[in-house]
């Protein structure tokens, strides 16, 4: 079985601001851009992303497109949302559907979401996004922000919150 570190050297991956790993893997050049609230973005864009043991979390943060995802290799993968109507979500993304764990989760923008290794050495998904992703549209959680958004859910966002921000 290929190890987190054997991904991380086949994918040539590199450290994500909101933890695990990431490579751009596909932008459509091919197409003309379209235009966002935030300016002109690739229709779609993918990349494969890494949780390992040593670096579990992505971290709360916000996007602005719809983004796929799916499960290639390793352990399940937990995602926990908050919704603009205030309410948490938790979804499992993993090889196992007898167990509830789904392939593919489909996040639509302006989902606040955290995920976390649920157990082992890594899990590999990837990611498709449309609009095409760009730094630009992600917004990383900040825990006095999130709790006064989301009361309520105060154990949750401290819990994936990125630890060099403020409490």
């Amino acid at each position: 079985m290929t190890t987190a570190r054997e991904w991380i050297e086949l994918l040539g991956l590199e450290p994500h601001l909101e933890g695990g790993y990431f490579r751009r893997t596909f932008q459509a050049d091919h197409r003309a851009r379209v235009r966002t609230p935030a300016g002109e973005r690739y229709t779609l864009t993918s990349i494969h992303y890494l949780l390992t043991s040593w670096s579990p979390i992505g971290h709360w943060h916000l996007n602005r497109s719809d983004i796929l995802h799916f499960h290639h290799h390793g352990d399940p993968i937990t995602y926990h949302l908050l919704l603009p109507d205030g309410t948490a979500e938790t979804a499992v993304l993993g090889q196992d559907p007898a167990r509830g764990q789904l392939l593919t989760l489909a996040v639509p923008g302006g989902v606040w979401k955290a995920s976390h290794l649920t157990s082992g050495d890594h899990g590999l998904i990837s990611e498709a996004v449309a609009p095409g992703f760009d730094f630009a549209d992600m917004t990383l959680g900040r825990p006095a922000d999130l709790v006064a958004r989301f009361p309520g859910h105060e154990e949750l966002i401290h819990r994936y919150c990125r630890p060099s921000e403020p409490v």
